[in-house]
């Protein structure tokens, strides 16, 4: 096994619950962590994996073989992210790396591409996160899939042991959640705008960016909101995030209520099992998940193929579907449910990312179907009429 060079890293292992070990050098932080270790299939987006809410505790095995050849777009001077006019993050999905830590077979110590302003290694030793690189990822991928998801640890020698459970996290969704309301108002908007409450798990950055570049206005709220009250609104949307969709009960009960006021309601990932459970239905955890950048789905009816962008461990299962609702989108690989609707009131939601940065957004147009019904619902409430679509 080579060593990096110029950097003398540490020799490191990630060891896996079942005792299996996989010995390789130290990337990042020089110090051990544990998390559960999920792998993803993306052969790039790397920096919009790592900042993504929904990897929260943790660690993530890269399928691809190489990692960090393109760098971290960040501000070449002071290696800080680059953030629009509203604050929300360009080429992140959020502020700061939220997995627990990164293993890759090879690691690219000098990336080459005009938005680098940083290269990975050092990227995760800024925000104290430690990673392995050097190690059969094929083999380890096999026993993922084989044995499904499992707790690790990456342990640096030299460095304090870490427990097998010391990466446990009681509330992930509580942890990624913004802390109090915040509105956010398109630019260039004229006249009135849909109203869109959005109820953040863990959002990441470019679902925000989607809706108000739709001229949509953005009231994003706690996960733990109460809604209770707030009629001035044209649509809920469901953000994604971490863990069990379980723990959220009190996001399942608002959306509970809010199916009441019969206005347009559209989640993903997170969001399309919170909106199962509230309309009765149950959900159960992956063997080892979806994540990647290259699920095919396929939409009830058409039976045309899409391929998405999903990262999640959780699912809804098609059978507790109650009356009035009905599957969706079908994964063409396993036959898990992929989204839902109802066929009493404008409820949508999909378990993978129409957003997907960096892509594929072939699904997309679904962001674009949920505001127009929510601006039929605007133009009704200002008495400029208006039809919702199918």
């Amino acid at each position: 096994m080579k060593k990096r060079n110029p950097a003398k890293p540490r020799p490191a292992r990630l060891v896996l619950e079942d005792g299996s070990e996989y010995p390789g050098w130290s990337l990042g932080k020089d110090r051990s962590q544990a998390g559960e270790v999920v792998f993803t299939t993306g052969m790039t987006g790397y920096p919009q994996s790592l900042t993504d809410p929904s990897f929260r505790g943790q660690i993530l095995v890269a399928a691809y073989p190489l990692m960090g050849n393109y760098g971290v777009p960040l501000h070449k001077k002071t290696g800080a992210p680059f953030f629009d006019k509203q604050g929300i993050p360009l080429h992140l999905e959020s502020g700061r790396i939220q997995a627990a830590g990164f293993v890759v077979s090879e690691a690219c110590e000098e990336p080459s591409h005009f938005s680098s302003g940083m290269s990975l290694g050092a990227w995760l030793e800024k925000h104290n996160v430690p990673g392995i690189y050097g190690i059969d990822t094929r083999s380890l991928i096999i026993r993922l899939r084989e044995r499904g998801v499992m707790q690790g640890r990456i342990l640096v020698e030299g460095r304090k042991d870490v427990t097998i459970d010391s990466g446990a996290l009681t509330h992930p969704v509580a942890d990624v959640s913004p802390p109090e309301p915040k509105t956010f108002v398109p630019e260039g908007a004229c006249g009135k705008v849909p109203r869109i409450i959005m109820i953040d798990c863990g959002a990441k950055a470019n679902i925000l960016r989607c809706l108000l570049e739709r001229k949509a206005e953005v009231l994003r709220v706690p996960w733990d909101y109460d809604l209770q009250g707030l009629d001035d609104y044209d649509g809920l949307f469901l953000s994604n995030g971490p863990g069990d969709p379980k723990s959220c009960g009190k996001t399942i009960a608002a959306v509970r209520r809010a199916f009441e006021k019969k206005k347009p309601i559209f989640g993903i990932c997170l969001g399309v099992q919170i909106m199962a459970l509230a309309a009765g239905a149950d959900t159960y955890k992956l063997p080892y998940g979806h994540r990647g950048q290259n699920q095919p789905c396929l939409e009830a009816g058409t039976k045309r193929c899409y391929i998405t962008s999903q990262n999640h461990g959780y699912a809804v299962r098609k059978e507790s579907l109650p009356k009035g609702w009905e599957p969706w989108f079908i994964n063409a690989n396993d036959g898990t449910l992929e989204g839902i609707r109802s066929n009493t009131g404008p409820f949508r939601a999909v378990q993978f990312h129409p957003e997907g940065c960096p892509g594929p957004r072939d699904t997309e147009f679904l962001i674009d179907q949920f505001i127009e019904q929510a601006a039929c619902g605007c133009l009704r409430q200002a008495g400029c009429g208006g039809a919702g679509i199918a």
